[in-house]
């Protein structure tokens, strides 16, 4: 069973930038699609961005699109979500998600197996 951990949150300033990383223990991490979602106060999950198990492959939720970027270090069992230019309306807390030989990348959250329990970013104006 693969077991998630998401670090690198905290309180930033809009504008500024933050590193996400997810990592992923026990399994082999090199079969699995990786996605990142997020969730504001008062408001339903919403997928960020995704990367196929061959990290050749990315999609992006149009609000992040040219700020954000993922990509995933395989030796490492780890995926990473890049967040710049950061904004108020980013606040949420992020999750980390895995689809085992997800054709990926997905966007839709009942595509995958296992979730983390979240990091908060919360964004100041």
């Amino acid at each position: 069973q693969i077991q998630l951990v998401e670090s690198g949150g905290g309180l930033v300033q809009a504008g500024g930038s933050l590193r996400l990383s997810c990592v992923a223990s026990r399994v082999t991490f090199s079969r699995y699609a990786m996605g990142w979602f997020r969730q504001a106060p008062g408001k339903e999950r919403e997928f960020v961005s995704a990367i196929d198990f061959t990290g050749d492959n990315t999609k992006y939720a149009d609000s992040v699109k040219g700020r954000f970027f993922v990509t995933r270090d395989d030796a490492k069992n780890t995926v990473y979500l890049q967040m710049n230019n950061l904004k108020p309306e980013d606040t949420g807390v992020y999750y980390c998600a895995s689809e085992y030989w997800g054709v990926g990348p997905r966007t839709e959250a009942v595509a995958y197996d296992s979730w983390g329990k979240g990091t908060q970013v919360p964004v100041s104006s």
